[in-house]
């Protein structure tokens, strides 16, 4: 353990690893972003390359939900590793780094809510879905959705600004969001405000689950599917909130294995922050048929005349 002088006031701890240690655990972290992302870099390009997802609202959500696992994942490698080399980073770096992960990290939950109406309009209004889910609807509530992060935030910054002298700026900490935004009030009215978050986006869930699953007898075979892909949702939801509760799970295991902080941090960030960025491709990138179809050519880089994306989409 060291101490990290950053100012005349600052004080940061910081643990360090052996070099040997340190090597591996980052390997292991970088190895995992490249291979996840390569997967989700995958499902954004073959999104952009056949307009028969880019004028279908459930996959531009699908994707949004990618695009903000990927920003996830890479700002979480880039902090890690950064912090092994540097071990603390500069206040104003750490300010932006931490409010692009929060915007992403809500986006996530609320993303999948509109995810799950969208699965209840096409089951219980299958005439009148393609009039209430639009391409250009579903922008408008992607844009919805950045506000409402965005406005998240906001004030945070804003009572940083006012209370934090200009040398915490020109410090220098462990980039945590606790050790920037370090007003009480701000921890309250960040708990205060998740919790919100999460009660909309569950009664969200569970109220269109239950609608398709009460839906008419003629739409039974889409429905089941629809019920299932929402099921999917919740258990996305589920590894979301798992970031609420990280230091709460650090603490607990510290404190039954005081002497194993270092490897306690790592792997629960490991489970919490790179794990769960697996499960959007499975949901529609391996189970949706169509998707599939597409991404299997980019995935394994075939060009053979039966995975042309021309004959694909007339066997769709």
């Amino acid at each position: 353990m060291n101490l990290s002088n950053t100012g005349s006031n600052f004080t940061t701890v910081v643990y360090r690893n052996t070099l040997n240690t340190a090597i591996i655990k980052n390997v292991i972290t970088v190895v995992l972003c490249i291979s996840i992302n390569y997967v989700n870099s995958t499902l954004v390009y073959t999104f952009t390359k056949h307009q028969v997802f880019k004028m279908n609202p459930r996959y531009i959500l699908y994707i949004h939900l990618v695009i903000n696992d990927i920003l996830l994942l890479s700002l979480f490698t880039l902090v890690q590793v950064l912090s092994y080399i540097v071990f603390t980073l500069n206040v104003s770096l750490c300010i932006v780094l931490l409010m692009i992960a929060t915007f992403a990290s809500l986006n996530n939950p609320l993303t999948l809510a509109f995810m799950a109406v969208e699965c209840y309009i096409a089951i219980g209004f299958p005439l009148r879905h393609t009039q209430i889910c639009t391409v250009r609807k579903t922008y408008v509530v992607i844009g919805l959705i950045w506000a409402i992060s965005i406005l998240s935030i906001l004030p945070d910054l804003f009572v940083a600004l006012a209370t934090e002298s200009l040398e915490f700026f020109r410090s220098r900490v462990f980039c945590l969001r606790d050790t920037i935004f370090r007003n009480s009030n701000l921890t309250v009215k960040r708990d205060v405000s998740n919790s919100v978050c999460m009660v909309i986006v569950w009664f969200t869930l569970f109220y269109t689950y239950f609608r398709i699953l009460f839906a008419a007898k003629a739409a039974a075979k889409d429905a089941k599917k629809a019920r299932n892909t929402v099921l999917l949702h919740g258990f996305q939801l589920l590894l979301c909130m798992l970031s609420y509760v990280h230091d709460l799970i650090i603490q607990g295991l510290t404190f039954l294995l005081p002497k194993e902080v270092l490897a306690i941090r790592y792997t629960v960030s490991i489970f919490i922050h790179v794990l769960p960025r697996l499960i959007s491709p499975v949901v529609y990138g391996l189970r949706d048929k169509t998707f599939r179809k597409y991404l299997k050519r980019y995935l394994l880089c075939t060009t053979s005349a039966n995975t042309h994306p021309l004959t694909t989409l007339k066997r769709a």
